[in-house]
């Protein structure tokens, strides 16, 4: 018994594929695409383990289509040019549209990536990417122009159910044991929503396990997961439990942890401009206003890195890491713009007021476009009390200040300013 769990449950159509109902559902755009055999070039953007490789592979079954895969990671040029030339030569002969997918497309260089534009855009070749990072970052524009990108969502307690119940009662050597599933919390949690990790810790836990009767309950897992750490993360799945790690260290205000994490990424041979794009984001979503240099540093690591380079740019890392752990934070920011994104979501697409609007136009003017507006510069202290917000969210409060000494005095002059509305 060679071949792993996870990959003798693959599916192998869609009826048999969990989870990503928004996309595979019942009249569902792409399940419709499928169906109908019209496939167009497509980016799956996603985490670890929730079937972007499976759903590469049901779509090529189910359009019956000649299928060639890639991975980013040993693949170069030479190897692109050779499987487009092999695919186009195919197509001549079969008459159907081969499909080319690639593995982690984002680990894929400009020069990689722009040797497939031009089978993409004549059509020789329909292209499947797979990533986990954001297609916006990692996939040149030229290319990412001419695909559609899907967003896969993480799988739910449901589905990672499902996966465990269909494990034990349809896997060809699984059912013949005497199995008892008492918990599933801990398989759960310790796979993180990763469909592959699941079952592989499954199978861990029922094959470290001798006797007629062979127990799933939240301690026997932990217990042999502990055990057996090296084997469970064989695939190197650990590197996104170093990078929460990691960044959960930096927000902790821990420069010893972010050190000892960017270490162990540096070791594992992580990309460089990866750990920097997440140092970016934490410096706005963590530190923020409390200190807005941050971002400056963090954004200033990543151009710098990208003229450095290895070895050198350890050490511009390890600068950023301990400069953003050691600053003040505030999440301030970040959850100003969730509230705001939720109450957009839930009012809709308010008109905006009258005296806000442009007046390009005479008509405009008359109509009262912009009638009534008060510019700020023409009154002390460059401020008048005026509203901005649509009358429907008049008053809504969005940003509060962190409890740091700059958004404190940010806290002071906005209640200076504008009374009870800014009275935090």
């Amino acid at each position: 018994m060679n071949t792993p769990l996870a990959e003798r449950m693959r599916p192998q159509t869609l009826e048999s594929y969990i989870g990503q109902k928004h996309l595979l559902g019942e009249n569902s755009v792409l399940r419709a695409l499928i169906e109908k055999g019209m496939i167009p070039s497509m980016i799956l953007w996603g985490s670890p383990g929730i079937g972007k490789t499976t759903l590469a592979n049901i779509i090529a079954n189910t359009t019956d289509r000649p299928f060639y895969t890639l991975s980013a990671i040993n693949s170069g040029v030479k190897e692109v040019r050779a499987v487009i030339e092999k695919a186009s030569k195919q197509d001549m002969f079969s008459g159907r549209n081969p499909i080319l997918f690639i593995d982690e497309i984002h680990r894929f260089s400009k020069s990689q990536q722009d040797s497939l534009l031009g089978a993409v855009e004549s059509g020789t070749i329909t292209l499947i990417g797979a990533t986990t990072e954001n297609p916006s970052f990692e996939v040149i524009s030229a290319l990412l122009s001419r695909c559609q990108v899907y967003t896969l969502e993480p799988l739910g307690k449901l589905d990672l159910q499902k996966l465990i119940d269909d494990a034990l009662a349809k896997d060809v050597f699984l059912k013949e044991k005497n199995i008892k599933l008492k918990e599933t919390e801990m398989l759960m949690r310790l796979s993180g929503g990763d469909a592959r990790k699941l079952l592989n810790l499954l199978e861990l836990v029922v094959n470290n396990q001798g006797g007629e009767e062979i127990i799933v309950d939240n301690k026997t897992v932990k217990a042999i997961a502990q055990q057996n750490i090296a084997q469970y993360d064989k695939d190197g799945e650990q590197h996104y439990d170093i990078i929460s790690a990691f960044i959960k260290s930096i927000r902790g205000s821990d420069p010893n942890a972010g050190l000892y994490w960017l270490a162990r990424m540096i070791e594992g041979g992580e990309d460089a401009k990866f750990i920097a794009r997440r140092l970016i984001i934490l410096a706005a979503e963590d530190i923020g206003n409390a200190n807005p240099t941050a971002l400056v540093i963090a954004n200033n690591t990543f151009q710098a890195i990208n003229s450095v380079g290895w070895p050198e740019s350890r050490i511009i890392l390890a600068q950023c890491v301990s400069y953003l752990a050691s600053s003040p934070k505030s999440n301030a920011a970040y959850m100003g713009i969730n509230l705001a994104q939720a109450e957009v979501k839930q009012s809709g697409n308010l008109s905006v007021p009258l005296h806000l609007r442009n007046a390009p136009t005479k008509l405009m003017k008359e109509i009262g476009y912009g009638k009534d507006y008060q510019y700020s510069h023409d009154y002390p202290n460059n401020f008048i009390v005026q509203e901005f917000l649509p009358k429907e969210v008049a008053n809504t409060k969005f940003f509060e200040p962190g409890d740091n000494p700059r958004e404190s005095e940010m806290r002071k002059r906005l209640s200076a300013l504008w009374g009870k509305k800014y009275d935090y």
